[in-house]
């Protein structure tokens, strides 16, 4: 059972699973306990911003392992199994999410049209 502090605006600043003095029972469903907890604190965002910059970063170097093994720079056979293992993987990923983003989501030049029904006529 949560149990709340809160400021002197009335505001909830701590969140406890123990009644300690001052504190007040709140229920768990209480749509003012659910705002204070999706709040983003500034370590959540910080953490937030770094994922994104690695995940940024991850692809840049996905990107330049693909140019310099095209380019003959280096083998992919000279990467460690575990590395090419995982290269295979992200890659097989990517074309996996690249096929449904392009079913889902169709390109500017391309219009999205059903199937013809029996009588070779669209839905409309």
């Amino acid at each position: 059972m949560p149990y709340v502090m809160r400021n002197a605006e009335g505001r909830i600043i701590a969140v406890l699973s123990e009644e300690v003095e001052g504190a007040e029972f709140i229920h768990g469903n209480d749509a003012e306990l659910g705002r204070f907890l999706s709040q983003e604190t500034p370590e959540k965002q910080a953490q937030r911003e770094l994922m994104e910059s690695d995940m940024g970063l991850i692809r840049v170097i996905e990107d330049l392992i693909n140019v310099l093994i095209e380019r003959g720079v280096i083998m992919f056979t000279d990467f460690p199994e575990p590395v090419q293992k995982k290269l295979m993987a992200r890659s097989g990923m990517r074309s996996q999410f690249s096929y449904v983003d392009d079913l889902f989501n169709p390109g500017e030049d391309q219009e999205f049209l059903p199937p013809p029904d029996e009588d070779g006529e669209g839905f409309l």
